[in-house]
């Protein structure tokens, strides 16, 4: 009994914080003329505890962002013949040696950053005839700690995931320094995502995603904001 009133708490909490981001994302849509319909909201589920994830699921949210391969695997596999629906978006870096794993797995690659890479994800979606949505991220900041590729070689290596490697390029995605205003890295991104035809802009996370959705993001990776600290890092 005690189990399931701690569980109902985590669901009472869960579903008043998504509701709550749901609606932030709306007005921030209506204020930019835009329609809330034209926002994926990606639940950040990385290392969350399970009750908070199945509290997400229970208010409808199904699309999903993990950062590591292995912990996705481990989460996901038996909670996805449960909900036919769900959706996982790969959105932290990918090591070559677990493409085969992701290709399998997620059902949308957000961080495509080198060649080598590139070439691996478009050789195993050939082979299994799995051909996944991708992401292109771009290391706006220019962050030496942090994936992504430099806005100077962006054009090149998009045209080059396009045209060389065959990939389903749909859009771009970026991670701004935490300690800078994050418009302009929103604004880079859409410029750059115009100059290729891309209509897909993964920007925005827990702290400044409604400034995203103002400046065109159609995806918003929402972690701390619908389920609350993280555990561990």
């Amino acid at each position: 009994m005690e189990h399931a009133t701690e569980q109902n708490e985590v669901e009472i909490t869960v579903a008043a914080a998504l509701a709550g981001v749901r609606g932030r994302i709306a007005k921030a849509a209506t204020a930019a003329g835009r329609s809330a319909d034209a926002v994926t909201l990606v639940g950040v589920s990385k290392v969350q505890p399970p009750e908070r994830i199945e509290a997400a699921l229970a208010s409808g949210l199904r699309v999903f962002g993990e950062n590591r391969v292995q912990e996705a695997a481990g989460r996901w596999e038996s909670l996805r013949p449960l909900y036919p629906d769900l959706q996982l978006h790969l959105i932290g870096p990918l090591q070559t040696n677990k493409v085969k794993q992701a290709v399998a797995l997620f059902d949308v690659i957000e961080s495509v950053d080198r060649p080598r890479l590139a070439e691996a994800l478009a050789a195993e979606m050939t082979r299994t005839g799995r051909q996944l949505p991708c992401f292109i991220q771009i290391n706006t900041g220019e962050e030496p700690q942090k994936a992504g590729v430099l806005p100077a070689d962006a054009d090149a290596f998009i045209v080059r995931c396009r045209d060389e490697f065959g990939l389903q390029v749909v859009g771009l995605m970026c991670i701004p320094p935490a300690d800078e205003e994050p418009s302009p890295h929103f604004a880079l991104l859409a410029e750059m995502a115009k100059r290729h035809g891309l209509s897909g802009l993964s920007m925005g996370m827990s702290g400044d995603y409604e400034i995203a959705v103002r400046l065109g993001a159609t995806h918003v990776r929402v972690g701390s904001a619908i389920f609350g600290t993280r555990l561990q890092k």
